[in-house]
């Protein structure tokens, strides 16, 4: 079997993780912690350009890494405009959205498909690729829908490694992805909930504003008179009323922790309130986790609970508790979404996927 080499780049708000496969074998994994004093000297994200893709050609020049093999290069995609799932090559169609459509919306995310192209271009025969960003939309149109038609729902949630889970599951069984219903349920310091009808996450609540459960950052789906007399009380700028939805809601307004491993010893020591918050979060997964079988018609042949949460065994009693009775019930604790990139970018190369055009 030919034998490719793929350099995955994830950049996240204050590190860089970089990986090298040789096909599916990691023969580098690294995290590029960045310190807010290497940060403090830029004024926004993309200004970080030049000092990250530095940063990670020197890592590679450590690791005694021959970039000259490098195949393919996979960055982390963005916010790009909604677009189906798959893996797309980076042309200048992305590279100008990834550069200008987020707006204020800004996510070290972004630079993962500029990077990718800008190291593609200086080798010999790599190409650069992004693979099931965050803005994979495949809604079906009832879903969209709300009470205001100014506010259409919008699908941005953990695409990449609920579309991993859930093709890791249909191998498993032996079975195509498209042939299987499922709900993937992606539990980290956001939570998304997605109805996979035969291949297409069709319904999904956008994790990125919380919207759905609480999460240990998010405020989850709130009421809405409250929220807009909160917003206008004057007690709350703008950004802090953002904050408070996306960044300090959840399990930091109630608990002071954004690690559900931290709520979870307070619970076992014997703090009551913690243990209601971690059942309530829980509580809120297991509803969406039935409001997707409602959308799947019952139509079920697994429900999937992954993410770094999943591995906290106090919130998956807790779900399990409530939707055990739906059965087959499978856990993928944590999220490897480096590997899940340089799959995406080997199966292009070995022709078992077509890649998709931006």
């Amino acid at each position: 079997m030919e034998k490719y080499n793929i350099l995955v780049i994830n950049p996240g708000s204050t590190s860089t993780k970089i990986a090298v496969f040789e096909n599916i074998k990691s023969v580098l994994l690294k995290t590029l912690r960045h310190s807010s004093d290497d940060l403090a000297q830029f004024n926004d994200i993309p200004s970080q350009y030049e000092f990250r893709k530095e940063a990670i050609l020197n890592e590679l020049i450590a690791a005694d890494i021959d970039i000259d093999n490098i195949d393919a290069v996979v960055g982390r995609g963005g916010l790009l405009r909604p677009i189906p799932s798959g893996v797309y090559e980076v042309n200048d169609s992305m590279k100008d959205d990834l550069k200008n459509r987020s707006g204020k919306q800004q996510h070290a995310s972004n630079l993962g498909g500029l990077i990718a192209d800008d190291i593609a271009c200086s080798l010999s025969k790599a190409r650069a690729f992004i693979a099931d960003p965050v803005v994979v939309d495949e809604l079906q149109d009832v879903a969209r829908i709300t009470g205001l038609p100014d506010l259409p729902r919008q699908s941005i949630f953990h695409a990449l490694n609920q579309k991993a889970v859930a093709r890791n599951y249909a191998k498993s069984v032996e079975k195509p992805y498209e042939d299987l219903n499922l709900i993937v349920a992606h539990l980290g310091g956001g939570i998304s909930i997605g109805a996979h009808h035969k291949g297409n996450v069709v319904d999904v609540n956008n994790a990125l504003d919380g919207f759905g459960p609480f999460s240990p950052e998010r405020a989850g789906t709130l009421p809405s008179g409250g929220l807009v007399d909160m917003c206008f009380s004057g007690a709350f700028s703008h950004d802090e009323m953002r904050k408070k939805v996306t960044g300090k809601g959840g399990l930091m307004a109630h608990l002071g922790t954004n690690q559900a491993h931290e709520a979870e010893e307070m619970a076992l020591n014997g703090d009551e309130h913690a243990e209601t918050v971690l059942h309530a979060m829980a509580y809120q997964v297991a509803k969406n986790i039935g409001g997707c079988m409602v959308v799947l018609k019952g139509h079920v042949d697994a429900v999937i609970l992954t993410g770094g949460m999943a591995q906290n065994d106090t919130v998956v009693k807790y779900i399990r508790q409530y939707v055990d009775w739906i059965g087959n019930i499978k856990i993928y604790p944590g999220e490897d979404e480096m590997s899940a990139l340089a799959m995406n970018a080997l199966e292009v190369l070995r022709g078992e996927r077509e890649c998709k055009v931006y």
